[in-house]
């Protein structure tokens, strides 16, 4: 079995492939490496190997590895479906929240006191259960996420669909950003691509990717 620096490396020389084969730039491109249910231990590593961006969707455990580590050359993206009764929790650990899809999400995360980053979520299914705001309302959730204090506007996350090819689902996120680029011309990034469909993400113009199992294994107790 490959050690974790090695599939680190794989994974690192393989985004800089598919950037290449897109015709980008492989250092426009970050990689967040997705670390639930992993210990401590594992991010200790992957830091100790140059990672710097770490992602979390279970806002307790990432709230307790957060402090555990209390290193600020670390950065924290919280990429889970978020509850506005956490909002604040969260926002105080986190750099970059992933999953901003509802006004009232805005309204919980907005502060006059501390800035935080923040991608809005859009959902490519019919499954409102799945997170993310439906394309139709994304100009008023961004309205509401630009005129809200303490929130920067990074650009547009999304989960491509289950059993249907990822390519056309990124596709669209892009076209979507184009419309976005219309009220935020500066909130260009997008946030997509996991393990399993990362290629296919850079190819449509992938910022930010959340991968997991390419570089961290399975999670511990699955075999």
């Amino acid at each position: 079995m490959s050690s974790l620096a090695e599939r680190l490396a794989d994974t690192r020389a393989s985004v800089a492939d598919a950037a290449r084969a897109a015709g980008r730039d492989p250092g426009e491109i970050t990689t967040i490496v997705v670390t639930k249910f992993h210990p401590v231990s594992m991010i200790r590593e992957l830091a100790g190997l140059g990672v710097r961006d770490f992602g979390e969707n279970r806002h307790q455990e990432a709230q307790a590895k957060a402090a555990q580590l209390d290193d600020p050359s670390l950065t924290w993206h919280f990429v889970g479906q978020l509850q506005g009764k956490k909002a604040r929790q969260v926002r105080a650990y986190a750099d970059v929240i992933h999953s901003v899809d509802r006004e009232p999400l805005v309204r919980a995360l907005s502060s006059d006191s501390s800035s935080v980053d923040c991608f809005i979520q859009v959902n490519l299914t019919d499954d409102p259960d799945r997170g993310g705001v439906d394309p139709a309302g994304l100009e008023a959730l961004a309205e509401s996420a630009l005129a809200a204090p303490g929130l920067r506007l990074l650009g547009l996350m999304a989960v491509a669909p289950l059993g249907a090819p990822p390519r056309p689902a990124f596709a669209r996120v892009r076209e979507l950003s184009e419309r976005l680029a219309r009220i935020a011309p500066e909130a260009t990034g997008l946030s997509m691509g996991m393990s399993q469909d990362y290629a296919d993400a850079i190819a449509e113009g992938a910022t930010h990717l959340r991968i997991g199992t390419a570089i961290t294994g399975k999670r511990p107790g699955i075999q």
